[in-house]
């Protein structure tokens, strides 16, 4: 019997980093497929894929860019292009190659360097990001979070208060209180209607506080995602972040999220179940790190409970081990289609691997 097909669905990704990166570079997969099947996540198929980015990195070649010529930080921004342009493609290689000199170009991306010229030359950096997505023919859309200029500042536990990204990440400091260096930034029109039409809202996987917080404390974006009707998935990160997340379970990294975000909505939470071989282990261990675990007798955040359908936890096998412990792409983008999918079959939600 043929499976039952359905137009495609509409995914937004918020978050930052390597860890929304390696979601799309899963997701991209299913992007723009003839078929979408209830019976295979295989056969799934993505309309629309949209990436809504954090723009407070302050650091490296995005930094200096920043400050130069005062444009958002094109980093996060061109490494979303990347994981949506097809691999093989030289333009991609390009975008990723970092010049190693020892004059004022190194340390510089390509593709930051020509982000920060279309901009320029257009004088529109929303513009700069079209056309170069245009150019690399990437399966998607990037949305900053903000078009506005801002940073962070943190007040840490031991009293210290430090205002940018790199900064607080090299404190080493468990955060005590996060906030944007402005107290209202407005979010992109397009942010806001793309989450209104999702199908499918991710939030994470990411530095909780340097990726994935900013992002919600833009004006409306947490209003936006509470009244859509998407599936809202929280994926959390693999391993814990020295001095930021320090001993972290997952419900800790809920607790979190919800502290900044109160009126956020989530149904899911989408946790690897792999364990790390000892040798990874041990190398992490080494720089302070541990693999994020799930306290199963504390009672879950009550903004994950579900009349309907109580407290969903999905743990899957979603390690990457390539000399870093990361979610792998491929199984990443399975389990989140799967997930989604189960919403039109039952489906058995929390498995054991």
């Amino acid at each position: 019997m043929l499976a039952e097909k359905n137009t495609g669905i509409s995914i937004v990704s918020i978050g930052g980093g390597t860890g929304l990166s390696a979601l799309l570079s899963g997701l991209k997969h299913y992007t723009g497929r003839e078929d979408f099947s209830f019976e295979d996540p295989g056969c799934a198929r993505i309309d629309t894929l949209t990436a809504v980015v954090t723009v407070t990195d302050d650091g490296g070649s995005s930094g200096r860019l920043r400050e130069e010529f005062q444009i958002l930080p094109p980093g996060d921004i061109r490494n979303c292009m990347v994981a949506l342009a097809e691999d093989e493609r030289l333009l991609t290689r390009l975008f990723q190659h970092r010049f190693d000199s020892d004059g004022d170009l190194s340390g510089h991306s390509f593709g930051n360097l020509f982000l920060a010229a279309l901009a320029a030359v257009t004088g529109d950096f929303l513009e700069a990001i079209k056309v170069s997505s245009e150019v690399l023919a990437i399966k998607g859309r990037i949305f900053p979070s903000t078009t506005e200029d801002v940073s962070l500042i943190a007040e840490l536990e031991d009293g210290r208060i430090i205002e940018g990204e790199t900064k607080i990440v090299e404190s080493r400091s468990r955060v005590k209180k996060l906030r944007l260096s402005r107290e209202h930034c407005r979010p992109l029109a397009e942010t806001l209607e793309a989450i209104h039409h999702a199908d499918i809202i991710t939030i994470g996987p990411g530095s909780l506080y340097t990726s994935i917080i900013p992002n919600l404390l833009v004006d409306g974006i947490t209003y936006a995602i509470r009244d859509s009707r998407a599936m809202k998935v929280y994926i959390c990160n693999i391993m814990t972040q020295p001095g930021e997340t320090d001993g972290f379970h997952v419900e800790d990294h809920l607790r979190t999220l919800f502290e900044y975000a109160p009126q956020l909505a989530v149904d899911s939470v989408l946790v690897n179940s792999a364990p790390l071989s000892d040798a990874m282990r041990q190398k992490y261990l080494a720089e302070g790190a541990v693999q994020v675990e799930f306290t199963s007798g504390l009672r879950p955040p009550a903004q994950l409970q579900s009349t309907a359908n109580g407290f969903r936890l999905i743990c899957a096998d979603l390690l990457n081990e390539d000399g870093l412990a990361r979610h792998d792409p491929r199984k990443l983008a399975h389990a989140l289609l799967e997930l989604h999918l189960s919403e039109q079959t039952p489906r058995l939600l929390v498995r054991s691997q």
